[in-house]
């Protein structure tokens, strides 16, 4: 008996799965020339760190950013603020819409840029992939910010956006910045809030652990959820701003054994956010293509 070759439709599928092998070949060979997420960065190896972060030198605008920020972010406020989140929908859009909404937001907290928040993000991921460092983690630098979409969405102000995060319900560390403006917060004397520990335990855990509310907070939530995103990508973005704990050194007491994992993730991720705003302006338009 003959058998009849579809000729055509055979030859289609070995090109599909030629085309399909490659592609995967190419994947596998970014893979393979990709660095650990945990080697240091090179992008930055030449430039002058104490240039940045530089507080005592910074304008008003980031001064008084700060005391409002430590007058109003208190125990209160935060149990309400994440009551909110449970019950609203702000938006649904795109990564790239979300970015492009955050082109007309300047950051009043930071002293080292005026850039919009869409550049920032294009910096950081770019300098990541540069240095060759995991996919996950270029898609953490390009989204970590994101959730300073709040300011648009029912925000008090820039207070309860942007920011250095800190724990509220226990004292507040030496190491945050401008410490003396905590005085005016209704927790600073509190007689639980005030204490050391507060309303925690040594060893509780991050987790366990309530930051103030921003955009750190918010994204992380909104990931953890609707993301596959390894539990490093979520340290990355819950802990970017908790600079008193990951470049100072406070709140050690709270951690356990994955906190101090996710500390090395933390540390390996910040210079990526830091010190890549002194770096060019990437193109929005020609990334986008």
């Amino acid at each position: 008996m003959a058998i009849s070759i579809q000729e055509d439709r055979d030859g289609q599928a070995l090109e599909s799965l030629s085309d399909n092998i490659d592609a995967v070949n190419v994947l596998k060979d970014q893979l393979k020339k990709e660095r650990s997420m945990l080697e240091a960065s090179k992008f930055d190896a030449e430039k002058d760190k104490t240039q940045f972060r530089q507080y005592e030198e910074a304008c008003d605008r980031v001064k008084n950013f700060y005391r409002e920020q430590h007058e109003k972010q208190t125990v209160a406020y935060n149990l309400k603020a994440r009551n909110d989140f449970q019950f609203k929908t702000r938006a649904e859009m795109t990564i790239w819409e979300a970015m492009e909404k955050l082109n007309t937001l300047i950051d009043e907290s930071d002293p080292d840029t005026s850039l919009s928040q869409i550049e920032h993000l294009l910096q950081s991921a770019e300098a990541i992939r540069r240095d060759g460092k995991p996919r996950w983690m270029q898609l953490t630098g390009l989204i970590h910010d994101l959730g300073k979409l709040l300011f648009f969405y029912g925000a008090e102000g820039q207070w309860d956006v942007v920011g250095d995060t800190f724990p509220v319900g226990c004292a507040f560390d030496k190491h945050i910045i401008y410490h003396d403006t905590f005085q005016n917060n209704p927790d600073h004397d509190h007689e639980i809030y005030g204490t050391k520990n507060g309303i925690y335990t040594s060893g509780c855990g991050l987790d366990n652990v309530m930051l103030s509310w921003g955009h750190d907070e918010y994204l992380y939530h909104v990931v953890k959820d609707q993301s596959t995103l390894p539990n490093e990508a979520l340290a990355m973005i819950r802990y970017h701003s908790f600079y008193s704990w990951h470049s100072g050194g406070a709140y050690m007491r709270f951690m356990n054994e994955h906190d101090h994992k996710m500390l090395d993730a933390v540390k390996a991720f910040n210079p990526y956010d830091l010190y890549s705003k002194s770096d060019d302006i990437p193109s929005a338009e020609a990334l986008k293509v």
